[in-house]
């Protein structure tokens, strides 16, 4: 968006000021309104993406509870747009106040124009974000791989996957951390292969007990054990021109793995306490969090069967390895649980959003959908905070920087202290590894004050 294409709604009611912040940006669209009733009208009108706020605003000219009011009224009405408050000389109250009920940033009187336009410039470049994240996100639920938000490279990999996996009726182990989306995955798996018309049914395996769980699987005839008072058919069965989904299928008993491993291999069921061997055409799709192959070192899983089942293996990224979803996803759920809650819409407050980006999420997706769906159901103000989060509040200066400087100052160092870690501190070879020369490295040395 080229800035004389960006609009920019003003409310300041001395002629004066209005004067002057329109010269401030004199390559926007700027959009004047004196008080509250015209700058809601125009707000309405032209939707614009930034808005600057004085809070003295007539009828109390010398007051601030119709800036306030107003400030609350653009929130409501459009809750994407990044208000920019303008206050009296260091008036730290009213500015924290501002920021706590959902505006973007705050700005001091006297007005100082080189200031005031990197703070605009900057609201607008995180609306465009934002814009994009949303766009991305209804992409997304639009595709096949329904439910699946992601905007990082290593899950749109897996997307890829899926996609290009799901038409073979090859058996599929997706393996992954709890709460990273193995059982979305699997349905999407089934939704875009040519069984999709038919049943998907799926079993948790570490949440029947054992003595169950073989019924449930196998089906059972009629006076098999006690209480068996009628034929069931079972999960396997019922799956029949489907697709079975066998989650934590590290969990599955030994006795069971072998029953299960017949099965992948001759396609035929045989009901507990029958003799009548049924054969079933049915896509099977497992999921662990655990591994595999170790456990079938220590005996704990039969070798065999885990081969039977990785025809296709796919590896589902932890939330924290998926760079930029946790706040995206963030976004989507806090969206999501406003509507249903029936409240007006939330935003997330700047140290949130510094938490939500810095935490290890070890519950992965699961437990950020469930702390945010806590914040919006316990909230009390308009805007999520960290604390409402339960992420103990991280700061700013703890998220990860925008700074194309900082960032490459970062990975020059990274670099510089592997490669010295390699040779033995060696900076001769050192450099040689980095491929600069000697010089250029003790000044790389002394700029991040390194010692070898």
């Amino acid at each position: 968006m080229m800035e004389n294409d960006r609009k920019l709604l003003v409310i300041e009611d001395d002629p004066g000021l209005q004067t002057q912040l329109r010269w401030c940006f004199e390559h926007y669209e700027v959009l004047i309104a004196g008080d509250r009733e015209s700058a809601l009208k125009i707000l309405k009108e032209h939707h614009p993406p930034v808005v600057t706020l004085d809070l003295g605003l007539p009828p109390v000219a010398d007051g601030t509870s119709e800036g306030f009011a107003l400030l609350e009224d653009i929130l409501a009405e459009a809750p994407h747009t990044k208000v920019v408050v303008v206050t009296g000389n260091n008036d730290r109250k009213h500015a924290t106040r501002s920021v706590a009920m959902g505006a973007y940033d705050f700005f001091y009187k006297p007005i100082d124009a080189d200031l005031l336009s990197l703070i605009v410039n900057r609201a607008y470049r995180v609306y465009e974000l934002e814009a994009e994240n949303r766009r991305l996100s209804e992409q997304h639920r639009e595709s096949p791989l329904e439910g699946v938000l992601t905007a990082s490279t290593s899950m749109l990999d897996v997307c890829r996957t899926i996609e290009k996996v799901a038409p073979a009726d090859a058996t599929v182990l997706l393996l992954g951390e709890s709460g990273t989306g193995k059982e979305l995955l699997a349905r999407s798996l089934h939704a875009l292969s040519a069984r999709s018309e038919q049943r998907f049914v799926a079993i948790n395996c570490a949440a029947i007990p054992e003595n169950l769980l073989e019924s449930e699987l196998f089906d059972y005839e009629k006076g098999a054990f006690t209480g068996a008072a009628k034929q069931t058919p079972g999960k396997i069965e019922l799956a029949s021109g489907g697709s079975l989904f066998l989650d934590e299928i590290g969990d599955l008993p030994m006795p069971l793995q072998a029953k299960l491993l017949r099965f992948l291999q001759e396609r035929v069921v045989e009901r507990v306490g029958g003799r009548q061997e049924i054969p079933v055409d049915v896509r099977v799709i497992c999921a662990t969090h655990q591994d595999l192959p170790e456990k079938s070192r220590n005996n704990e899983f039969r070798e065999d069967l885990y081969y039977r089942i990785s025809e296709i293996m796919i590896n589902i990224p932890s939330l924290r390895d998926r760079e930029g979803d946790a706040v995206m996803l963030g976004r989507v759920f806090l969206e999501r649980f406003s509507q249903q809650q029936g409240k007006k819409a939330y935003r997330f407050s700047k140290d949130a959003l510094a938490a939500i980006e810095t935490y290890a999420w070890p519950g992965n997706v699961r437990e950020l959908e469930n702390r945010v769906k806590r914040a919006v159901i316990m909230a009390e103000h308009r805007q999520i905070t960290a604390k409402d989060l339960e992420l103990g509040g991280s700061a700013l200066d703890e998220q990860a920087s925008f700074n194309l400087r900082e960032i490459r100052d970062q990975a020059d160092r990274q670099a510089i202290v592997r490669a010295l870690s390699h040779v033995d501190g060696k900076v001769s070879h050192a450099a040689e590894l980095l491929g600069v020369s000697r010089p250029t490295m003790y000044d790389l040395i002394r700029k991040f004050n390194l010692k070898t």
